[in-house]
């Protein structure tokens, strides 16, 4: 069975197309849809985004490597964001992520089922770093004590909504 997105999905696809003289644009929305509908972005539905939009398989993995919000292979239901950029590294980012990485028992790009942990290169909150984001929620000026209790908030809440705290 070949993959193909949904018509609700190619519905999406159409009106951008519009806005473009050219698919290539769309890319990136094509993406995000087509991880929200398979999951990830493995060799099919990269092969599936680079036909709908007339490019080419090897472009179209170029993007998806290149973006760190994009999975290759299935992830976890909460993504944890931790940046790692030259404000949060000053201010003990790296010390935030080693404490991420032993509290869930993941190394930074893995996933197991409830989270997945990714080292972000910057996430625009420098100014309370170090940051983390799980959605559109930030975590801001994050020590390494705080570690168990943003896990333990977002195991009871794994889609939280956008408010800073």
């Amino acid at each position: 069975m070949s993959l193909k997105f949904s018509e609700e999905a190619n519905s999406k696809l159409e009106v951008l197309y519009g806005r473009y003289p050219s698919k290539q644009p769309v890319i990136l929305a094509a993406l995000h849809l087509a991880q929200k509908e398979f999951g990830d972005l493995r060799d099919e539905v990269i092969e599936v985004v680079a036909k709908t939009l007339d490019l080419s398989k090897a472009h179209v993995f170029g993007v998806v490597t290149f973006y760190t919000m994009f999975r290759r292979q299935q992830g976890g239901t909460t993504t944890i964001r931790v940046c790692t950029n030259v404000a949060c590294m000053l201010r003990d980012g790296y010390d935030v992520l080693a404490a991420f990485e032993n509290k869930l028992g993941l190394k930074r790009g893995e996933s197991n089922a409830d989270f997945s942990l990714v080292e972000e290169e910057c996430i625009a909150a420098c100014a309370n770093a170090p940051a983390v984001v799980c959605g559109t929620k930030y975590f801001l000026d994050v020590t390494p004590e705080q570690v168990d209790e943003i896990v333990d908030f977002l195991k009871s809440n794994p889609h939280p909504e956008s408010e800073v705290c």
